[in-house]
This record gives C-alpha cells, structure tokens and sequence, in this order.
C-alpha cells in the first residue's frame, strides 16, 4: 500500500439521486457550478479586502457570495493537496467571529500544484464556487474560491488551534428536518443541535480527534472511518452497529493523510484498533465517505490483533449450510484470492455440507463477449478448496442470460451450490432453465420441486437487471430440504446518509421489496404443498434486518431471520462508511426448529479481504 494516492479523485461515482417527482417539479437548484475546474487565474490582491472566511461561509451550506468574485481574502495555509484532481489548499482565518455557525476554513481549489506552504499568511482572490462532489447522488457541497489569484503575506505562522471533535460536542441528533425544496440547504446551521449542521460548520478548518477507535479498515484508497463519538452502539468486535434508519451513528468520520503515501505510508488499521494521541487536519467532504479528517498529522496506530473467526464444528448429524459472496470471482483473478477464499470456506466455515456462492462471475470475467458458462470459474475454485484440504465438492447452478442480471458489465454473476456429495446428496430433476419458473408439484411428504436446480419466477419485472434466486433441493440423512440462494438487487442509486436531501432517498428498496414478495409466495407455496417442508433461504439480499424487504420476506412467518436470534452486538456481516450492518442473511422455515447460526467474521473487519462479505453458517437437523 506505498504507491496509490490519498484519497480517491474527486469524481461523480457510486450514487444517482432520485427525486420524488412531486419534489421535482418545485426543487430549485443554486445555478453553481458543479466541476470544480480552476478556469483562469484571478490576479494576485495586493491588500486584504472587505470580506473574511466566515462572511463567504455565511449561516447555511450554500455561501451568499456564492458565484460572485472576491478578493484580498486572509487566511493561514493549514494544509496542502497536492495530488489527485483536487489539487489546491486549505485557510483559515486565525481572528473567528463569535458565531459557532459559520467556519472560519475554506478550500482553494488551483487545479495544479499548489506553490503555497503550510503557515503561509495568504490572500486569495477569485470567484466562490458551490462544488458537489456528485450533484445527482445527493451530495452536499463544498464552499471553494476557485481559479484563485494569491499573494503570501508572510511564512512560519501558527497555525489556528484545532477544533476537538468528540464525544462532548457531536450532537446526538444526525440531520435536521428539509426545507420546501426537500434539502437541508437553506436552513441556518445549528451545530449544536444537528451533527450534519456541526460538522458543515466545520468544514475547511482545522479539526482534531484523540485516541479514536478504528471502526472500518483501511481500504485500497488509504482510507479509514474512526469512532470520533464513545457513544455509538459499539460492536462485539469494536465497530459501530447500523441499528435503524431513524438514527444514524453520527460519530463515523472518514480519515485520509495530506501527504502521498509515496512520502509517508498510511496505516494499515483494522477495525478496533486505536490511532492514539491526536489526528490533525482540515475537515473535508467528498462523494465516499461526506465529512472526512484529512490528516497533517497521524496518530499513532496500535494494533487490537483482532482475529479471524472460525464457526464451531458441526456434529455428524448437523447439515450445514453457508452463504459467501466471494466479489466478482474470475478465472482471471490472482491465485492468491482462490486461495485465501478456499481458506475460507475449509479452515473458517469447517467445509460445510452446502455452500451458496454469490458473485461467481462466466469464464472470462469482465470480458464482454457473449460468454455466459461459469464451469472454469467453478472449477478452479473447487480444486482451490481441495488444495486447502476441503472436500472435492459437486455444484450446480444455471447459466443467466447474457448481460440481463446486473453485476460488472460482462461478469454474469450468478449463484452458485457447492455441495459435499459425501454428505448430502443432491436431487436433479430436469427442466430447469434460464428463463423456465421453477414450480411445486405434489403434496405432504410428495412435495418436490418442479426442476431442480430452478430459477423462481425468472420473467418478473422484479428480477429486471439483478440476479435471479437459484434453488435446489437436497436430501440429508432421508430428509428433504429446499435450499434458496439469493443475490438482490443492489443499493446502487440510493442516497447517502450524509445527503442534503432529508430523509435520504433509498430508491433500490422498490425493486428489493418485488423480489422479497415475489420470493416470499414461492415458499409459502412450498409450505402450502408441504407444512413441514423445510426450507433455507441464504445469501446476499442487500438489505437490512429492519427493511421492507426483509419484512416482506418473512411475511405470514413463512420464513424466519436467523440474524435477528444473535446478541445485537454480533449482527452485521458487511461495513460501509463505518457502519456494520448485515446485508447478508439466513433464513428459515417453521420447521426448521433447530437452527445454530453463525456470521463468521474474516473480511469485513480486515485491511486484507479475501472478498468485502462476511460469510454465514447454520447448523440444522432436519
């Protein structure tokens, strides 16, 4: 991790917004320019001019000189990005007003390399700009005096002291209420009252964190979140729990490093370690992560030496089955990530009976030419797991449709059983097919699928670009189980929680919700045929506990959610901008009485991932 750049390029990914169209039609955006392009150079002031930080920053998110040229602007230079597309720097004027609403910190965007050094006393003129890192996605905005013409006062400064961010002043309430236009913009700050209103009144000034717990590992970005608030659920493990939608943790907060890692490494911290002493530097906000450190000075990290779990060993009599979303697994990929995967499943799973797999991506990987077989992709990985001294596992799945099941374009994701044919045996019943509905025949004891492996409802407008649920059924010891693997739709499209629209927009509910109903039917058909058909439902449903679309699954109580029979501490299997939440789920029928579940942590807690889900075990008797 000495060669990529701090932190990703300022660019529009990840998040579209979508806006309720009764809020379209009266949303008025300030006409801003969103690119934050340098343009031409503003001349250098030669004397300090009416205006300081906090007038340009004003009361609300959006600056009132918004727009407009200003010049002879002081401040002290207390950081320096010299990399990336977002090259330019940070001031902050040492003589703040009395108001806690408006932020004394401003960043001056240059395009190119800044020629300014830290505690330079500078004047910038140029023209105040609103940039937003992803206009569509939701984002808030930055407030930035652009194509700057600068003059350096003088060198060596103090700098301003920092603003400690802590526990004692993060306010326990994460957005306030949207204006008309369904925006926080309007509104005036209350930083005392709002974290999202804190922290924007921080924003381009020097902040500071003591003694902070690691709460997401350190990514390929050289990134990392931090616990800046004591007071957020913690879990077992030392993250911060995503609980519900009504009260996001508001004590996550990104760290990046001002200086390349090609000069100064970044450390490489899981979660629950510590960075001690003080982090120091301006407070940012980009599309990744929304408010974000990014440190002049680092703590110093010590090591939690947080462990990989392994499951408890199943008893003879116990089927066990798993889910793992092994990440766009390609014949391409390194050896080492076959490897590390396999470990996974033979070392930290114990090898179970059945192993719903997600991600398995067709035989070239991301090449897009029509290629839908996945049996090399499958092929090498079973090898990988016999290599690690697993078993010599049998799979089926069936092949998707050619670039109609989402995932990375030419991928073909699909889902796929491995199974222990020294365990369990699987039934094939033929019929099944890409675009054929899997069905129920029979009743009582009779119950059966209609294919096996089958596609449930392959043709709904539920499964529009998404993977469709592969199921199969098996028998273990005489008994008869229905086994259901599952990859969602994915939360491509929905707002972030730190978005100036309030409440954010989750507009990939609405699909996630189609197929948890459509899926839902299907079993409660097979508990219609068969009361005591026992049926699992694994994988990657891309929702959480609380969702509609987990509500709408376990309708009626035809299925049940293991997750929610953990101790809430041990409830998540994926971490995003530093919360742990499940996105990944085991369920089960009525009759499936006995049920030992596991979330078995070995990535998502990690720097090293083998993928970026946890995987999950249940021990059942049928």
């Amino acid at each position: 991790m000495t060669t990529a750049p701090a932190p990703r390029p300022r660019r529009t990914l990840l998040r579209a917004a979508l806006v309720p169209a009764s809020l379209a039609a009266s949303l008025v955006l300030v006409p801003l320019p969103v690119a934050n392009a340098a343009g031409a150079a503003t001349p250098a002031p030669t004397e300090a001019g009416p205006l300081r930080i906090h007038d340009i920053q004003g009361t609300t998110r959006i600056s009132p000189q918004a727009g407009k040229p200003v010049t002879g602007v002081p401040g002290i230079v207390t950081g320096v990005r010299a990399y990336g597309s977002s090259k330019g720097f940070w001031i902050q004027d040492p003589n703040p007003d009395a108001d806690p609403a408006t932020s004394e910190g401003i960043f001056v965007f240059t395009g190119g390399n800044p020629t300014v050094k830290v505690g330079d006393s500078v004047l910038v003129s140029g023209k105040i700009t609103e940039y937003y890192p992803s206009l569509s996605g939701g984002s808030q905005s930055v407030t930035e005096i652009s194509a700057p013409g600068i003059t350096v006062v003088s060198s060596g400064n103090p700098l301003p002291a920092p603003v400690v961010v802590d526990t004692r002043n993060i306010p326990g309430t994460y957005s306030p209420a949207a204006g008309a236009d369904g925006t926080i913009e309007g509104g005036k700050l209350d930083p005392e009252k709002y974290t999202l209103d804190f922290y924007e009144s921080l924003e381009g000034m020097l902040v500071q964190v003591k003694d902070v717990r690691v709460i997401q590992a350190t990514d390929k970005y050289n990134e990392l979140w931090v616990a800046a608030d004591r007071q957020d659920q913690r879990s077992k493990r030392g993250g911060v729990l995503y609980e519900s939608y009504r009260e996001p943790n508001v004590g996550r907060l990104m760290i990046q490093q001002l200086a390349p890692v090609s000069q100064q490494p970044f450390p490489v911290a899981n979660v629950g370690d510590e960075l001690t002493g003080t982090t120091t530097g301006p407070l940012d906000y980009n599309n990744f992560g929304g408010y974000t450190l990014v440190a002049g000075t680092m703590g110093t990290l010590k090591d939690n030496h947080l462990q990989r779990e392994v499951t408890a060993q199943a008893s003879d009599r116990e089927l066990t089955l798993a889910t793992y979303n092994v990440e766009n697994l390609a014949p391409n990929n390194p050896d080492s990530k076959f490897a590390e995967l396999a470990q996974g499943i033979v070392t930290n799973l114990r090898s179970p009976d059945v192993v719903a797999l997600e991600e398995i991506q067709d035989d070239n990987g991301s090449k897009n030419d029509g290629t839908v077989d996945a049996s090399q992709t499958v092929a090498k990985f079973i090898a990988a797991i016999k290599a690690a001294g697993g078993p010599a596992y049998d799979w089926r799945s069936i092949d998707p449709q050619d670039g109609k099941d989402g995932g990375e374009p030419g991928g073909n994701i699909r889902q796929v059983f491995l199974f222990n044919p020294q365990r369990v045996s699987f039934t094939d019943i033929a019929g099944g097919g890409t675009t054929t509905a899997v069905g129920v025949t029979g009743t009582g004891a009779a119950t059966a699928l209609t294919a096996s492996p089958g596609r449930i409802e392959p043709n709904d407008e539920a499964w529009t670009n998404s993977r469709k649920p592969l199921v199969g059924q098996f028998v273990f010891r005489g008994q008869k189980v229905f086994v259901i693997a599952n990859h969602f739709n994915s939360k491509g499209g929905d707002q972030g929680i730190d978005s100036r629209f309030q409440q954010p927009t989750r507009s990939s509910e609405v699909q996630r919700l189609k197929q948890a109903t459509v899926e839902q039917a299907f079993v409660a058909q097979l508990l219609a045929a068969d009361k005591e058909a026992k049926v699992v439902s694994l994988g990657d449903f891309n929702d959480y506990q609380f969702s509609p679309a987990l509500a709408a699954l376990t309708k009626g109580g035809v299925l049940r959610d293991l997750v929610n029979e953990l101790p809430e501490t041990e409830q998540y299997s994926y971490v995003y901008q530093g919360n742990s939440q499940v996105l990944d789920h085991i369920l089960v029928s009525p009759e499936v009485g006995y049920a030992k579940y596991d979330v078995v942590h070995i990535n998502s807690e990690f720097a090293q991932q083998a993928s970026d889900h946890d995987p999950q075990v249940v021990r059942i008797k049928p």
